[in-house]
C-alpha cells in the first residue's frame, strides 16, 4: 500500500525545484491562460523534449487536452516571486496584465524578461494519478537573462540561490 498524500508531500517539499509560469494557447479558448508550475524536466535533446505535469482540476489541463494546443515554459528569475504568485493565486483578474509578453513560434505567451523560456507543441501526454504529464517538443527558446539567478521553491517557500 502506498504512503499517504500527506507523507508524500512532506518528503517532496525537501526537493528544491525551479519555478516556471506555463502559458497556454489553445483553440478551446480565445484568451491565453497561464499557471505557476514547478514540475519541469528535460526529457530528450534529440528531438528536444521537456515535460510538465498539470493537475486534472486545472483549467490548463482542459486547454492542453484540445488538439492544436501549445504551451511555453517561462523559467522565472529570483526577482520574479510576484509573477509566480500572480499566476498561482490570482483568479478573477487578467494574469497577463503585469509583465511584458510576446510570442515565439507557437503563439503561446512568452515573458520578455524571464530567465529563460521554451516554446513547445504538445508531443505526447500521459495520465498519471491526479495529473497529466505533457511532453512538449521545443520549437523555439530564449535566454533573456543568462547571468541572473533562478527562483527556487524549497520547503514551502521561495529561495534564492547564493
Amino acid at each position: 500500500m502506498p504512503i499517504s498524500s500527506e507523507n508524500f508531500r512532506d518528503v517532496m517539499r525537501h526537493f528544491p525545484s525551479g519555478v516556471t509560469v506555463v502559458t497556454i494557447k489553445s483553440p478551446a479558448s480565445e484568451v491565453a491562460h497561464g499557471l505557476t508550475v514547478s514540475s519541469l524536466a528535460s526529457v530528450s535533446p534529440d528531438p528536444p523534449l521537456i515535460l510538465v505535469s498539470i493537475d486534472h482540476r486545472a483549467t490548463a489541463h482542459q486547454l492542453l487536452e484540445t488538439a492544436g494546443a501549445c504551451f511555453a515554459v517561462n523559467i522565472l528569475a529570483h526577482d520574479q516571486m510576484e509573477m509566480s504568485n500572480r499566476f498561482a493565486w490570482l483568479k478573477d483578474e487578467d494574469r497577463f496584465a503585469v509583465g511584458e509578453w510576446t510570442t515565439a513560434a507557437t503563439g503561446a505567451p512568452v515573458l520578455n524578461d524571464a530567465l529563460a523560456w521554451l516554446d513547445c507543441t504538445v508531443y505526447s501526454r500521459f495520465a498519471a494519478g491526479s495529473h497529466t504529464i505533457y511532453i512538449g517538443e521545443v520549437q523555439a527558446s530564449g535566454v533573456p537573462r543568462p547571468d541572473v539567478k533562478p527562483l527556487v521553491y524549497w520547503n514551502r517557500g521561495y529561495r534564492v540561490m547564493k
